[in-house]
């Protein structure tokens, strides 16, 4: 069988032509991995994009309707899924009770806190999109036998913990 090329192939034989004394391995890997993230990105705000979600708005749904029932999480703990400052996380939530996607509920087991709670539209909305999502990711990965994902998942896990610990 011809071995494929592809772009990040011939970019680095043209650096290896002009920079014979580096290790371009790693480019091999990572430019690749660079380019298919464009693909996802693409691909993700599209299923958003038609579920009438913003890729911010998918952040909070998601983390709320992964929650389970009764789809709600404090400010706190939404800051701690989704990176943002608290201030970003107020004004987040802030406009999603606009949109009618989440509504503010006081905490019964402290009445100083609120709890966001996924409205029924919201549910619906990031349902919609979660479906899209991993229907539009099994095309990128479609080329990839049920093994070659698991083998590829579990090389990228191993080298994402290096980054999440």
């Amino acid at each position: 069988m011809a071995h494929e090329t592809d772009e990040v192939d011939r970019i680095v034989e043209a650096w290896i032509a002009q920079r014979p004394d580096l290790d371009f391995s790693p480019l091999e890997v990572l430019s690749r991995v660079d380019r298919l993230s464009r693909h996802l990105d693409r691909a993700r705000r599209d299923a958003f994009r038609r579920s009438d979600l913003e890729p911010w708005e998918w952040d909070v749904l998601s983390a709320l309707r992964r929650a389970g029932e009764p789809f709600q999480l404090s400010p706190k703990a939404l800051l701690q899924q989704t990176l943002v400052s608290s201030g970003t996380m107020t004004n987040r939530i802030d406009r999603l009770v606009g949109r009618r996607l989440v509504r503010r509920e006081d905490d019964p087991d402290d009445g100083r806190s609120i709890l966001v709670t996924l409205t029924g539209d919201g549910k619906t909305r990031v349902d919609a999109a979660i479906t899209r999502l991993v229907d539009a990711e099994a095309l990128l990965l479609g080329t990839l036998s049920r093994s070659d994902r698991e083998r590829l998942a579990g090389l990228l896990r191993k080298l994402s913990l290096g980054f999440d610990s």
